[in-house]
Order: C-alpha cells, then sequence, then structure tokens
C-alpha cells in the first residue's frame, strides 16, 4: 500500500493575544465609584472615565452594595 503524504502549511499564522492586564481596585476607585452612583451617572460614561468594563462595574458596586444602571 503507497502511503499518503501530506502537505505542511508552511504558512500557518500564530494568533497572539495580548496578556491580560487586570487593575486592583482601590480605595480611591471605589470612592469614584461611590461618587459616580451617588450622582447617578450612566455606566457607559463611567466605565470609559475609569477605563473598566461594564462588567467589572457592576461587580464592584455589588460587592459594595452600591446600585448602578441609572436609566435616566
Amino acid at each position: 500500500m503507497a502511503k499518503k503524504t501530506t502537505k505542511t502549511n508552511t504558512k500557518s499564522k500564530k494568533t497572539t493575544k495580548k496578556p491580560t492586564k487586570r487593575l486592583r481596585w482601590t480605595a480611591a476607585h471605589d470612592k469614584e465609584l461611590r461618587a459616580h452612583s451617588k450622582a447617578k451617572t450612566k455606566v457607559a460614561k463611567i466605565s470609559k472615565a475609569m477605563k473598566r468594563t461594564v462588567g467589572a462595574l457592576r461587580q464592584r458596586a455589588f460587592n459594595l452594595g452600591l446600585s448602578l444602571g441609572h436609566q435616566s
């Protein structure tokens, strides 16, 4: 029996992911989040201002007992 030859892809592209850089929550960040919560700032605006995801903000607010997601 004849062996099948397989071609190897010499142009394989390896995409490397950027390593995840996580920012620690400091007391100053918590204070800023509390101020935004009190001012009823929209979560999207807080996200851009603090350079964090909406999910991260909601999770931290939940842990601190704050309310976010003001629609007005």
